[in-house]
Formats: structure tokens, C-alpha cells, sequence
């Protein structure tokens, strides 16, 4: 259930979005994946889900390769993107079935009550999708990621737009679906790590600065809080 990644890297002519960066995410073990904007989270994700390909190295999820087995690999994933792709014009319960056939999945009309019940979107399930706030948008986002009960979780900013009663109930969700998945985390707000994360990878223009668990980093920057690291290592 491991997400291994070796010497990844992608590059635009002269511009190396991600150099060869290296690191593992475990399973039972939330990773935060940071980095200032540009810093090369959103092409790790993308490269780490098939969605893009690598100049060079690999990555490994549940011992397949996603260069030789892409298939196999996005049905063990389950990826939140930063900017959620939903269809407005769907209803909530239609978006999810349809997903769930996708994945070919069997008890489609249980499994969309589970999912459901679990992000909280029961008051919002027979709504289209358009209507519905930024932060229940999310929530769907969130529904559709973990339809198919993956191995690996992927999230790009998973509480964007979240009022604060939303977040607490999502990086709930988060930490329970932590327990027996492997879930990668990106993003760039501080307090999300430190609620959430196990270990954390800082990334910087492409190069990796820090793949520790919070615990170590701390200790190694004499206790000092994760905003004043990340700004020492991100300069």
C-alpha cells in the first residue's frame, strides 16, 4: 500500500519543474507534501496519478508502476485535485453513480449512501452540483475520490473554501481514512499539517528541502513551529 517515488522529475526545456525528488509515504501515516506556490506539489500529484508523465525516474504505488501499469494503478488511487472537476449541471447521487460505474463497481446505490453519510453531503444529496457553496462542492470532490474505497488517497488542498465547522469534520474524515490508507496531502496552510500529518516533505522550485516525520523536523530546527521552518527552508 506504499507510494514509492525515485528520482522523479519533470521538466519544460530548460525549466525543471521537479528534479529527481525521492521519498516514500506509508501506510497508517498521513504525508504532508509542502511547498510555496510553483514549488512543483501540483506536478508531483499529477505525475504521481498518471495524469502526467515524468521526464525520468518512477513511482511506485502498491508495488506497480504507473508507467507500465497505468490502469491498474488509478483504480488503487483516489485523487482530489486542487481545483475540483465536477459536473454543475449533474445532481449529487447521479455525479457519484456515475463515477462508481466508471470504477465498475457493484452495490453502486449503498456504496453512494456510505459515501455520503460520511462527507456529510446528506442534506445536500439530491441537489445539482452547481448549487451548491464552495465548501460542499469540495465535499463531493472529496465523495468521488474515496467512491471505489482506494489504497492510496491523493488530495491537492483538501479544505479549500472550508467555513471552519466544515474543516473540522473533513480533517476528521481525513484522519480516519489515515488509519488504513496511505494519504498524501498538498498544500501550503501550516495548520493543516500540524492537525493532520505524520510526516512531511517540503518542496522547493522542484528540489526536495525536507522529508522527515514533524516530529524530527522539529527537533532539528530546535522546536521552532512549522511556519519558521518552512519559511527558513523556502527563502
Amino acid at each position: 500500500m506504499s507510494v514509492i517515488v525515485k528520482n522523479l522529475a519533470k521538466h519544460y526545456g530548460e525549466q525543471k519543474a521537479v528534479n529527481q525528488i525521492s521519498f516514500e509515504a506509508k501506510p497508517g501515516r498521513i504525508l504532508g507534501f509542502l511547498g510555496p506556490n510553483g514549488a512543483g506539489k501540483s506536478t508531483t500529484m499529477k505525475m504521481l496519478t498518471g495524469y502526467l508523465a515524468p521526464t525520468s525516474g518512477e513511482a511506485e504505488i502498491c508495488n506497480l508502476t504507473i508507467q507500465t501499469a497505468p490502469l491498474a494503478v488509478k483504480k488503487l488511487i483516489g485523487y482530489l485535485p486542487e481545483n475540483t472537476p465536477l459536473y454543475l449541471e449533474m445532481y449529487v447521487r447521479e455525479f457519484l453513480g456515475f463515477v462508481a460505474e466508471t470504477y465498475g463497481l457493484k452495490n453502486i446505490a449503498q456504496r453512494i449512501e456510505e459515501v455520503i453519510k460520511l462527507v456529510g453531503l446528506t442534506q445536500e444529496q439530491h441537489k445539482k452540483i452547481g448549487m451548491l457553496s464552495k465548501g460542499y462542492k469540495q465535499r463531493v470532490g472529496l465523495a468521488q475520490a474515496i467512491i471505489h474505497d482506494p489504497q492510496v488517497l491523493i488530495l491537492d488542498e483538501p479544505t479549500s473554501g472550508l467555513d471552519p465547522n466544515q474543516l473540522a469534520d473533513i480533517r476528521s474524515l481525513i484522519k480516519s481514512l489515515g488509519k488504513d490508507k496511505t494519504v498524501i496531502i498538498s498544500t501550503h496552510i501550516m495548520q493543516e499539517v500540524e492537525a493532520l500529518c505524520d510526516d512531511v516533505i517540503i518542496i522547493n522550485k522542484g528540489t526536495l528541502v525536507a522529508n522527515t516525520s514533524i516530529a524530527d523536523l522539529r527537533k532539528e530546527h530546535q522546536q521552532a513551529s512549522l511556519e519558521e521552518i518552512f519559511k527558513a527552508l523556502t527563502r
